[in-house]
């Protein structure tokens, strides 16, 4: 039989200093979730990490979304407020009750407002031909290695569609399940995405370590991986992951939110703690990657490494393989 405590003790003694909280005070102590004890009382500790997600200054793994919060790092987690003190800040229940009571009596909290769940979007995915032999064709005129065509075929990273033999790139959660596509014109300059798209879940290729290399677009994240493969490396070591779209921050010099699908990927993958920024060699690039930097300046090692030749990696790699691209008609879908 467990033994009570000191403190308990004391309290069966009658001792007339020890605290007493009634059950319907404690409930009420419950209510008070993370993110409103530090919006109300320690606003300071908040960084924001994504879209309706927070973390601590103390503590860059501990996540706050959808009322609670788990410290990755240790594998800890909760709802209330008072768990957070008593797991985390490592106070005695007692003195956790007094620190929420206390601060709540001078100052009445005013709640965090829940986020509004959107409505699932469904994606309608073009129809695939039966074969890839247009993609296979365009990928390769644009320097990517056969072997990452296949791989992502055999994955169900990307097809040919049809009637248009367009190259469809897939982006799919953490269980497989598609969620995006992108898709890109073999025969025209066309640039789109499926409808139902959801930008969280762009073309990704998981890897092994923790490092994340960024990128603007399918083609040049598997340039580069190309690259890597001609010299011989590893090209499925890393973490490689495209945007949906490139990352416009805010015209008035603030870096705003970061891009959805770096947002939820880092939420997926919480090992990792590089990212480099693969992303384009232009104004817009440099201004997106400084941007990102910004916001993720204290959570994780950030650097970027621009093409050294090329606007972007699919440049440098037909400059290293000394290939022209196709040329593409201009125009709409053919």
């Amino acid at each position: 039989m467990k033994q009570p405590g000191k403190n308990f003790l004391n309290w069966e003694k009658g001792d007339v200093n020890m605290p007493y909280y009634p059950p319907d005070q404690v409930a009420r102590a419950r209510e008070m979730d993370l993110l409103t004890y530090l919006e109300n009382y320690e606003p300071d500790m908040l960084v924001p990490c994504g879209p309706n997600t927070y973390c601590t200054r103390e503590h860059d793994s501990l996540k706050m979304s959808n009322g609670k919060w788990c410290w990755f790092s240790r594998g800890i987690g909760g709802k209330s407020a008072l768990d957070y003190l008593i797991k985390v800040k490592e106070m005695s229940f007692l003195e956790a009750m007094a620190q929420i009571t206390g601060q709540a009596a001078e100052k009445p909290p005013v709640f965090a407002s829940k986020p509004v769940k959107e409505k699932p979007k469904k994606l309608l995915l073009p129809q695939t031909s039966r074969c890839a032999t247009r993609v296979m064709t365009y990928l390769e005129s644009r320097g990517i290695a056969p072997e990452l065509i296949l791989f992502c075929i055999q994955t169900g990273r990307l097809y040919e569609s049809v009637p248009h033999h367009n190259v469809v790139f897939v982006g799919e959660d953490k269980g497989g399940t598609p969620k995006y596509a992108a898709i890109r014109g073999t025969y025209s300059d066309f640039k789109g995405e499926a409808t139902g798209s959801d930008k969280r879940f762009s073309f990704h290729i998981p890897g092994e370590t923790g490092t994340l290399h960024l990128f603007e677009s399918a083609i040049d994240l598997l340039s580069y991986a190309t690259l890597l493969k001609m010299e011989g490396q590893k090209w499925r070591k890393d973490h490689l992951l495209s945007l949906a779209g490139i990352y416009q921050p805010k015209q008035d010099g603030s870096p705003g939110k970061l891009p959805l699908a770096l947002t939820q990927y880092l939420q997926n993958y919480p090992e990792i703690r590089q990212i480099i920024l693969r992303l384009d060699n232009d104004f817009a690039g440099r201004r997106a990657a400084s941007m990102i930097k910004a916001l993720l300046s204290g959570q994780y090692s950030v650097h970027s490494i621009f093409p050294p030749r090329g606007k972007d990696y699919n440049d440098f790699l037909c400059i290293q393989k000394n290939i022209t691209p196709q040329k593409q008609k201009n125009g709409r879908e053919i």
